[in-house]
């Protein structure tokens, strides 16, 4: 019997590597031939070593109609070519591209997992109207959306871009095995410590992400200017790369211009992250747009309590109160507060980290995401007339 083919369509091969690899690896050893698809670029050799051939294909970040266009036309190429049974797309522009070019193309089978619409309720009207189309269109290509947070579903039915029955809750999950402080040599955690000059007796308050604007580092920045000055023997460990496509993208400098360089740190892209939640007592994420955030899960999972901003996919990974607090966008005093409230009361910052690591195990196991992406697989093909093995 021939071997199923499938295609993951991300844009840019970070994607490929940092959110969807150990789930490729996973279906690839359930016996589907799987090819990953996205910009080329320094995490392929990654993908390519885990067993997962790679497909190049040039996408932008932006909203940019030409590339677009020439996107389209590499895309349904590929697919003609490969002839691919499932082409499976994930975050927004491959969720449209990707999918209108299967459907060009001939693919039996479209899956698009939706990673959070892109659209938000304090985007300008006109954009906003224009993001919901555009999710609309894409969404008469699907066969199924996997949302992986309840939010969305609800939005998707309310705005009507697909009827109920096309979404699914799909959720979103981490390697719990590799999160887990207790698989740490303490001896290890010193050494980071010391590698990034963190007194001994410093408070350390982690930040995980992409610097750009949306991502909350402004107001992160603004509440760590009023943080310090009640407690000053406080770091900010920053871990994440420089986004430089994208319009709102922001460099280290910006802590100069609050005046708290000194009491920062920027990393850049980490690949050894559980060893850098080891070193934090606190995990903050005041973004605007999330889809289901995998780093407050990765800060649960290692026992460390975290603040997010009460948006939708934030609010899947936080239980405000249990491993962490919830606070309101764009309100600076309730992060300063919230902040200055975990730093401070240590018994409770710990009991929520203990907390984080029992929700980690209930709610953010990666297999249970695995298995629920094999099943949809094993219907759809069914329905087809194709067996999944």
């Amino acid at each position: 019997m021939t071997q199923i083919r499938i295609a993951h369509i991300t844009t840019i091969d970070l994607s490929l590597r940092y959110l969807l690899l150990n789930q490729l690896t996973a279906l690839q050893q359930a016996g589907y031939s799987i090819i990953g698809i996205s910009t080329a670029g320094p995490d392929v050799p990654v993908i390519e070593s885990a067993g997962i051939r790679h497909i190049p294909v040039a996408m932008t970040r932006n909203f940019t109609p030409l590339a677009d266009l020439g996107t389209l036309w590499h895309l349904y190429r590929v697919m003609r070519r490969e002839r691919f049974t499932i082409v499976h797309t994930h975050t927004p522009k491959p969720g449209l591209l990707g999918q209108v070019a299967a459907r060009l193309a001939g693919v039996p089978i479209v899956v698009n997992t939706l990673h959070g619409f892109y659209f938000h309720d304090r985007m300008p009207w006109m954009w906003r109207r224009f993001y919901i189309l555009m999710e609309r269109i894409a969404a008469q290509c699907s066969d199924v959306i996997l949302s992986q947070n309840h939010d969305d579903i609800q939005t998707a039915i309310r705005e009507r871009i697909c009827p109920p029955e096309k979404i699914k809750f799909l959720g979103n999950g981490i390697d719990l095995e590799r999160f887990d402080r207790a698989r740490l040599d303490p001896r290890t955690i010193q050494d980071r410590r010391r590698q990034w000059n963190i007194p001994e007796d410093a408070l350390v308050i982690g930040f995980v992400g992409r610097l750009v604007r949306e991502k909350g580092v402004l107001e992160l920045m603004q509440a760590m200017q009023q943080v310090l000055s009640q407690i000053p023997n406080t770091r900010l460990l920053v871990i994440g790369p420089v986004d430089g496509e994208k319009r709102d993208a922001l460099t280290p400098a910006i802590a100069q211009e609050y005046g708290i360089a000194h009491a920062c740190i920027f990393t850049g892209l980490q690949t050894e992250m559980p060893e850098f939640y080891a070193l934090m007592d606190l995990f903050v994420l005041p973004s605007y747009r999330e889809g289901f955030p995998r780093t407050p899960m990765e800060a649960s999972a290692m026992g460390v309590p975290c603040i997010v901003t009460d948006i939708r996919g934030c609010r899947e990974t936080v239980e405000n109160g249990r491993n962490g607090l919830l606070v309101p966008l764009y309100d600076n005093p309730a992060l300063v507060n919230a902040m200055l409230e975990l730093l401070t009361d240590r018994n409770k910052a710990t009991h929520m980290g203990m907390e984080g690591r029992r929700i980690a195990i209930e709610r953010f196991d990666e297999r249970q995401v695995f298995v629920k992406v094999k099943a949809e697989y094993a219907r759809l093909l069914a329905e087809c007339g194709l067996s999944a093995q």
